[in-house]
């Protein structure tokens, strides 16, 4: 059975059992994409996607000329075999959306970030950074702007 999600909480829920996220940008004729990990978190009201990585490259180079970007995830995936070769499904979840990247320059929201990161991939622990971590290390924000889901399941 096919099911689109658009309810927040099952959209988060899904999130949470995803380990890469993919993030595309425009790089002229085609677009470009990259998996990243990831952490998830709201900041005020809205949906945020964290990423962390160098500060210089061509991922970065693409999101200070045009800030705007895609990104995809999915989990539990799960071949269904058939009779026939049209009968065989994939089960899975998938979450696709949009929006605005921006660096994060504070210290404070970047730390938080990394937490978030941290959170995706061993939940239920506790991490800190130190300054020279925090300062070195460049952290994105995806606000996302519109974001949906879905289910395949038998």
């Amino acid at each position: 059975m096919k099911a689109v999600v658009t309810d927040r909480d099952e959209i988060r829920k899904i999130m949470e059992k995803c380990d890469v996220c993919r993030m595309a940008m425009f790089d002229g004729a085609y677009p470009y994409i990259v998996p990243l990990n990831f952490g998830a978190a709201e900041k005020a009201g809205a949906l945020v996607l964290y990423f962390h990585g160098r500060r210089e490259g061509r991922k970065m180079a693409l999101l200070r000329a045009n800030p705007h970007a895609a990104f995809e995830m999915d989990c539990g995936h799960r071949l269904v075999p058939g009779e026939q070769a049209c009968q065989y499904t994939m089960e899975y979840e998938s979450v696709c959306g949009a929006g605005l990247v921006e660096e994060v320059s504070d210290d404070g929201e970047k730390a938080a970030a990394l937490r978030a990161v941290m959170r995706q991939y061993a939940p239920g622990r506790s991490f800190s950074f130190s300054e020279e971590q925090v300062r070195r290390v460049a952290v994105l924000r995806l606000t996302v702007g519109e974001v949906s889901g879905k289910k395949l399941w038998v």
